[in-house]
């Protein structure tokens, strides 16, 4: 078994396309597709389905990619909170936590928390939170490895 794919359902798929290109150097996968028909509403549940999906991938892998899906028909739901049950957080490594979460929120999103240490006095390791701009919450690191370069 093996985890193939992440999946964020975008308000504006394309425009968070964007920023997770601009902030994280993801690239498309494949050219961006609308997605209905038959098939499509059968395998999600949802009448008259259509959808449109982009697929990025990450820099250095294949796979997991993150997929964005834009349905037609949509339902609204509250700004998603760290203590919430369910998808918690994309999580990144990262070799600049300064430079990224700057980057980040030049690029529509925003600062939850702080840049904190979560490793030992010989071994830093910095993490911070922040959301990307639609909300998704998003963790940035930085281990010592490239925290001592």
């Amino acid at each position: 078994m093996k985890l193939t794919h992440i999946n964020l359902v975008a308000k504006d798929a394309k425009a968070l396309a964007a920023f997770y290109q601009r902030v994280f150097n993801c690239a498309y996968l494949r050219p961006p597709k609308v997605l209905s028909g038959k098939k499509v509403s059968c395998g999600t549940g949802l009448p008259n389905s259509e959808i449109l999906s982009i697929w990025l991938k990450f820099p250095e892998c294949d796979m997991p990619f993150l997929e964005l899906h834009q349905h037609k028909v949509m339902l609204d739901r509250d700004t998603p909170q760290v203590n919430e049950p369910g998808f918690g957080h994309l999580s990144f490594q990262v070799p600049d936590i300064h430079s990224t979460r700057a980057e980040t929120i030049a690029a529509g999103g925003s600062q939850l928390g702080e840049i904190t240490d979560f490793g030992t006095p010989n071994k830093p390791h910095l993490i911070i939170y922040l959301r990307d701009p639609e909300g998704n919450i998003l963790e940035l690191e930085q281990p010592f490895s490239q925290y001592a370069n």
